[in-house]
């Protein structure tokens, strides 16, 4: 009788376990977010777009969930978004350039599905004869949205120099395009900011670490610098902000590091000087809205550059980038909010020009800058006066 109760027992802890999968896997979630090599937890380009898609999913009342490919390959992603859609996505977000060759090869399979590519757009890489050639396509179906980093990375160069600091270093994760433009600019804002108040002793050293990862390479270039007098150095790029953050505990107390894509401080409140955003999270939740209220033929099948006034479709026009402002993460004292607006109006209105192109290494009169990468990640030293 007790083997019968048990075996009776076991099957029925067995059958509710196989209803409880059946119905876990009958569960669909119409919005997705894929993310890239890391995870949601990366307190950067991930995580501030999952937070995003999770609160408008929870506001709107609508379902969600999020997939991580297994491995850094076009087809792990592709595979995660074949996951999604088949567990019932309508929408995937993709954040970060990585996806632009899995959005390319997913769009025009899926045309009912609706795709956000963040900081990308799709593409592949094609021979043509002895050349390579890239073929872009956004789908009708697709939106691609970039930002003009330039302008983030000139106004945290620029406040950075006014608030008193000379010595600079920046520590980019790889020389793709976007983290270029958030150097070329730092470099640039750092430049005016000199000549305007006459400084001949502002430097600035450059280095890629060539991941978006913590590197024990990136962690000595740093803590190497901080040794050496630098005071403040721009982390650009995914993780790679920990090898800064963890060389700038070891160093003296006024030592600091300026955050990347979204507002770092609340982690590191003692550290961080200031942050070179682009608003992941109004750009998500725009799209999101765009998607919700049928109206998206106004982004479908088009490429987005966001920065100051821009207009995203159908929604007014929003500041995609800048430096964050409030009470909390301003920790400038000598550079004003009132001198960040007067800096804003001034690019606005194009009496201060930022140079994006990323096909040459930005170049100085003012500043010395000391490459120990170069511009376009290569390793060869140069120094530029």
């Amino acid at each position: 009788m007790k083997k019968l109760l048990t075996t009776l027992l076991t099957a029925t802890a067995v059958a509710g376990s196989l209803f409880a999968l059946t119905s876990c896997e009958a569960k669909t979630y119409e919005l997705a977010l894929i993310t890239d090599v890391g995870d949601i937890n990366d307190k950067s380009f991930n995580q501030t777009s999952w937070e995003a898609l999770r609160d408008y999913a929870e506001e709107k009342k609508l379902s969600y969930n999020y997939y991580r490919p297994t491995e850094d390959s076009d087809d792990a992603r592709i595979k995660s978004i074949e996951q999604a859609i088949k567990k019932g996505a309508k929408i995937c977000v993709c954040p970060g350039y990585l996806f632009n060759g899995a959005i390319y090869n997913v769009q025009d399979k899926h045309p009912d599905v609706k795709f956000v590519l963040l900081d990308g757009t799709p593409s592949i890489t094609v021979k043509n004869g002895d050349k390579k050639e890239t073929k872009e396509h956004v789908a009708d179906n697709t939106v691609s949205i970039l930002y003009q980093e330039q302008i983030s990375g000139f106004a945290a160069g620029y406040a950075a120099v006014k608030d008193g600091y000379k010595k600079l270093g920046y520590v980019g994760g790889m020389a793709i395009p976007s983290v270029q433009r958030f150097g070329t600019g730092y470099i640039q804002g750092a430049e005016l900011a000199a000549k305007e108040d006459k400084l001949t002793d502002v430097e600035v050293k450059y280095y890629y670490a060539g991941a978006f990862q913590s590197t024990p390479a990136a962690t000595a270039t740093a803590t190497s610098w901080y040794s050496t007098g630098t005071e403040a150095i721009f982390a650009c790029g995914g993780k790679v902000y920990q090898s800064v953050d963890e060389a700038c505990k070891k160093a003296e107390a006024n030592k600091k590091w300026i955050g990347v894509d979204v507002d770092q401080i609340a982690e590191n409140p003692e550290r961080v000087l200031t942050s070179a955003t682009k608003d992941l999270r109004v750009s998500v939740q725009s799209t999101l809205e765009i998607y919700s209220s049928n109206t998206w033929n106004s982004i479908g099948g088009k490429s987005f550059t966001l920065g100051l006034g821009s207009k995203l479709g159908s929604l007014n026009e929003k500041d995609y980038v800048g430096l964050p402002t409030s009470d909390t993460s301003w920790k400038f004292t000598k550079f004003s909010k009132e001198n960040y607006n007067t800096l804003l109006t001034k690019i606005i209105n194009q009496e201060i020009k930022i140079d994006e192109d990323v096909t040459k290494s930005p170049t100085s009169t003012q500043i010395k800058i000391e490459w120990v990468t170069n511009f376009d990640g290569t390793t060869k030293s140069t120094e530029n006066k």
